[in-house]
């Protein structure tokens, strides 16, 4: 068991937020980490519930998000447009995308402009393939079961069926390149 402090260095609980405080924490929550306006609204409503409110009325925390959508602090189309290029390099598939910019509640619109095109669901693919050293990436030839996991990884990972089988059953590091790059049609 760890000792417990003395008494003068006990922490008190915070104190219930009014509105200048729900604004300062809001206002560094913006300022730390690009976010969307539900992941704000979460956040405050979060902060709410574990140290309560003792201003006026309700917690302004629609009201105060909407002024920060007004006033810049928050782009919704722009967090979306950069979460997905981030998911996208590091080998997600559109699935997985679409799962994350639902999840920071990025609404259907939204996520319908930033859904990649042919080419960047491909060369996600390949870097994942290459990431984890997946098919012609791999020491060698994998062996069925090897295989169905590398398969089943991309699946998890939001890539398409086809796309997986492609680039897991690629003869060579060059045709897995050249399947990613063969499109006509990006973004």
């Amino acid at each position: 068991m760890l000792p417990q402090p003395p008494d003068s260095r006990r922490r008190h609980p915070a104190r219930p937020l009014d509105s200048a405080r729900l604004e300062e924490l809001a206002l560094a929550y913006v300022a730390r980490f690009a976010t969307s306006r539900a992941k704000l609204e979460g956040y405050l409503a979060r902060k709410l519930r574990e140290r309560g409110w003792e201003g006026e009325g309700e917690p302004p925390v629609a009201a105060l998000a909407e002024r920060f959508v007004a006033a810049g602090y928050i782009d919704d189309a722009a967090y979306a447009r950069a979460r997905a290029g981030s998911l996208l390099r590091r080998g997600y598939g559109q699935a997985r995308v679409a799962q994350a910019l639902g999840a920071a509640g990025i609404g259907e619109d939204i996520r319908a402009q930033v859904r990649p095109g042919e080419g960047a669901r491909r060369r996600a693919a390949l870097a994942m393939v290459r990431k984890r050293r997946f098919g012609p990436f791999g020491a060698g030839p994998a062996d069925r079961p090897a295989r169905e996991k590398q398969i089943a990884a991309m699946l998890r990972a939001g890539h398409a069926l086809d796309s997986a089988r492609e680039l897991v059953d690629a003869a060579s590091v060059e045709a897995a390149e050249h399947w990613a790059a063969q499109t006509g049609e990006d973004e």
